[in-house]
């Protein structure tokens, strides 16, 4: 399949092919809903805890004696009735981790990638540098593909700072490399934009 490839200034200055297999395939909607449900849940940190009556500070002793007072008895004042007392049922340290198998992972990913072509909201622009961090520059480019305002994921061939630091104050735009892309992040922006040299770097990280 052939695309478009803009310069920054926003104009047509060629072509690249992308891999069918990647780029053509029928949206599988089922694995793209579980890898982001997976991806989201390996986010957890699963460390919430409440304490137990038998946690809380102090209660060691009885309050009042059991009889006589014309109250009800206690036998602690961390009791789970008591203000300040233990609680009852609450949170406990958990491991929220979930795992996908490798053909499902790689299924939804396809699907994903897929799914922002057949939507004409996947864009492949020319390798482009900037002598230092410059906000103003970057938003240009981004105006210039009509991207201005559009919640946008730019792959990177590698990490390049001196691009990060320009976009990163730039509402709605998130900036990482092609190789750590997943479907939570593809499906979580409406636009994907693309550096050339990062194609190759994506299609590699599915097998042939």
């Amino acid at each position: 399949m052939l695309v478009d490839v803009y310069s920054k200034e926003g104009q047509v200055v060629g072509q690249i092919e992308l891999r069918d297999d990647i780029f053509s395939i029928e949206p599988h909607e089922h694995s793209m809903h579980l890898a982001v449900v997976a991806y989201l849940a390996n986010q957890r940190q699963g460390t919430h805890k409440t304490k137990v009556r038998s946690e809380v500070r102090g209660g060691g002793k009885k309050p009042w004696r059991q009889k006589g007072r014309g109250t009800a008895r206690a036998g602690s004042i961390r009791s789970p009735l008591w203000v300040h007392g233990g609680t009852i049922h609450g949170p406990k340290p958990r491991d929220y981790t979930m795992k996908l198998n490798k053909k499902l992972k790689i299924l939804a990913r396809k699907s994903a990638l897929s799914l922002r072509l057949q939507e004409g909201n996947f864009l492949v622009v020319e390798d482009f540098q900037m002598e230092k961090p410059k906000t103003k520059e970057f938003f240009q480019v981004m105006k210039n593909l009509n991207l201005n305002g559009e919640k946008t994921l730019v792959l990177l061939p590698q990490n390049n700072q001196t691009l990060y630091l320009s976009a990163r104050n730039i509402d709605k735009l998130t900036v990482m490399e092609a190789v750590k892309v997943s479907t939570y992040h593809i499906l979580a922006h409406k636009k994907l934009l693309v550096f050339k040299s990062a194609i190759e770097q994506l299609q590699s990280t599915f097998p042939n």
